[in-house]
């Protein structure tokens, strides 16, 4: 239950073309605090919650829970949502022996791709793409729950 994560910037589409999946996502949060964040997902066809305990030092591994909902009960949730619900696409890309999710976002936070990938350990080694850009774990103004109250549009 424990997250491992490293997030870049994208500094190109070339990405889109290697992409083995796209997925429309919907998401809003009913608790942003830092410490603990719950959050509601809608993905393609199937709903989420999720809570996400505070991140270590560097910005790597935080707890995680998640539990599958139906898309009806996430609806609901969303509705009770802090303000600023997030719409973006997902694409999933292969690279070596990891898959890279790349967020295009849409709304007030258009304009901003995000990748993440997700480890095993904190210093495991993976391939970086041409596509990706700065890294910016840890920078708290990237995590979705920070985009839904500061959006990128006011940046």
């Amino acid at each position: 239950m424990i997250e491992i994560e490293r997030k870049f910037l994208v500094k190109s589409v070339d990405y889109k073309s290697e992409a083995t999946s796209k997925t429309r996502i919907v998401q809003g949060f009913l608790n942003t605090d830092p410490s603990r964040t719950v959050r509601v997902r809608i993905k393609g066809d199937t709903g989420f919650l999720t809570v996400k305990g505070k991140s270590n030092t560097s910005g790597t591994s935080r707890f995680e829970w998640e539990k599958e909902i139906t898309v009806e009960e996430a609806d609901a949730l969303l509705k009770l949502c802090e303000k600023g619900i997030l719409d973006k696409f997902r694409y999933e890309i292969t690279v070596g022996n990891h898959v890279y999710e790349v967020d295009e976002f849409f709304g007030d936070n258009e304009g901003l791709t995000i990748a993440e990938i997700e480890l095993n350990d904190e210093n495991e080694a993976f391939k970086k793409p041409i596509w990706l850009g700065a890294e910016v774990t840890g920078e708290i103004k990237y995590y979705n729950s920070q985009l839904s109250g500061n959006p990128y549009k006011n940046w």
